[in-house]
């Protein structure tokens, strides 16, 4: 093992100490945490923000027992919210014998180191909560590798020397019974773990280039294959999951949480036309999704970028649905994702109280399902072959017997709704891809 290796190790099982120390201390009690938010303006979503946010804390294993909103025309530079509303902090943590606080957005790094002197208590942001539960929640190698690499570029951006982290190893005055190779100034441990971490983001980045390489290789053999994907995307806790499960043997964990499952998923679905299509399940998306998340996980959410067609959940049951449906377009737009079409399904209807105000006008088509009980899904998928047909090309025509490799190639890839013999040949009707349609009838 390489010396780096060894020095990463060394600093992997420190952290991973302090961890499970945590979860002991959790397991007799939950942490007791503040939320605070700052609203910024009239129209703000803060309210609405923090009532997630207190969902992603419950998600993390963490109780909230306060919310506190200050109302500025900024977030303070330095300590995120102003000096009285600080006293005012300080007061409630002590009334609730609180553990530290959670801030709605991400905070850098002099306000995290700022808040803590002021407060002297753990201090934490959105990031590091969502952060938190994606790490809880990763299955797969390479869930898991993305949540290392988002972690180490938050994690480099907060590296701050305290006095001990400040002290020197590896050095020793000249003469002294260090050894050969101690003696010098040596290193701070702070830059020994910004150089390690370093090197570790590195080695993610190429193990995750390998898997990018390995996603388009699989991609360009659906491709050739000609079967259609379609991308399942949608707001956390919007019931992506149980719909593939529902349509498909997927057996993915189905939990009321949010980023209950993170890992993507690809089943193969059967149209009643007997084609087959392929369904990948997306991980949700959220207000304020951390940019390191976007960049660890880009290669997974690009899925949607590449798919034929776009199933947008909605969890039409959240009082809050317009504005989700507004960050999911907002996400696939900066994703690249564009010129798709979009079946949106308003699901949970089995908990709506008003049907009629499930609209959607970015939508190519619109339907309402309940995932779990079934209701509305013979619909979806009436409607999804309906879609697939208009990117294909209607042949109505007689094959001579002697070109029966078209008609085999026709049954692969395309839809074939009729064949009957005949003296000429055999008489076709058919939806074919627009490629394949080229390549057995050229351009005619």
């Amino acid at each position: 093992m390489t010396e780096s290796a060894k020095n990463w190790n060394s600093l992997q099982r420190g952290y991973v100490k302090k961890h499970e120390v945590a979860m002991i201390e959790n397991k007799e009690e939950k942490e007791r945490v503040i939320l605070v938010g700052v609203c910024v303006s009239d129209g703000d979503d803060t309210e609405v923000s923090l009532r997630e946010l207190a969902e992603l804390v419950k998600t993390a294993g963490a109780e909230t027992v306060e919310t506190v909103i200050q109302n500025r025309e900024a977030v303070h530079p330095g300590t995120y919210v102003g000096k009285g509303k600080i006293e005012e902090i300080r007061m409630l943590l002590a009334v609730h014998d609180a553990d530290g606080i959670v801030c709605d957005d991400e905070l850098s790094p002099a306000q995290m180191k700022n808040l803590e002197d002021a407060l002297e208590c753990k201090v934490m942001d959105r990031t590091m909560v969502i952060l938190d539960i994606f790490a809880q929640h990763a299955r797969t190698g390479e869930g898991k590798l993305q949540v290392e690499l988002a972690q180490l570029k938050y994690r480099a951006t907060r590296l701050i020397g305290s006095y001990s982290a400040m002290s020197r190893i590896g050095g020793g005055a000249a003469g002294a019974s260090g050894g050969i190779g101690t003696r010098g100034p040596g290193e701070k441990k702070l830059e020994v773990d910004r150089r390690l971490i370093k090197a570790r983001i590195a080695q993610l980045n190429r193990e995750l280039e390998q898997v990018k390489k390995n996603r388009e290789v699989a991609r360009s053999m659906r491709e050739r294959n000609r079967t259609p994907v379609i991308a399942i995307v949608g707001y956390t806790n919007a019931g992506k999951s149980t719909l593939l499960n529902t349509l498909t043997d997927a057996g993915v964990m189905e939990e009321d949480k949010l980023f209950a499952t993170l890992d993507t998923t690809t089943r193969i679905l059967r149209l009643e036309s007997k084609e087959q299509i392929l369904l990948t399940d997306t991980v949700g998306f959220i207000r304020k999704l951390p940019h390191h998340l976007i960049d660890a996980f880009r290669s997974t959410l690009e899925e949607a970028k590449y798919a034929d067609m776009i199933l947008h959940v909605v969890d039409a049951s959240n009082p809050d649905a317009d504005a989700q449906m507004h960050i999911v377009y907002e996400t696939l737009r900066n994703l690249g994702v564009k010129d798709k079409p979009v079946i949106t399904a308003f699901n949970k209807q089995d908990l709506v109280v008003s049907p009629e105000n499930c609209k959607d006008l970015k939508a190519d088509r619109v339907v309402r399902i309940s995932a779990k009980r079934g209701q509305g899904l013979p619909e979806l998928l009436e409607i999804i072959a309906d879609l697939l047909r208009e990117s294909k090309v209607y042949v109505e025509c007689i094959l001579p017997y002697a070109e029966g490799n078209k008609l085999a190639l026709i049954r692969k890839y395309g839809e074939l709704l009729s064949e009957e013999y005949v003296a000429e040949g055999t008489a076709v009707k058919a939806y074919v891809p627009k490629d394949l349609y080229g390549q057995l009838f050229g351009d005619a």
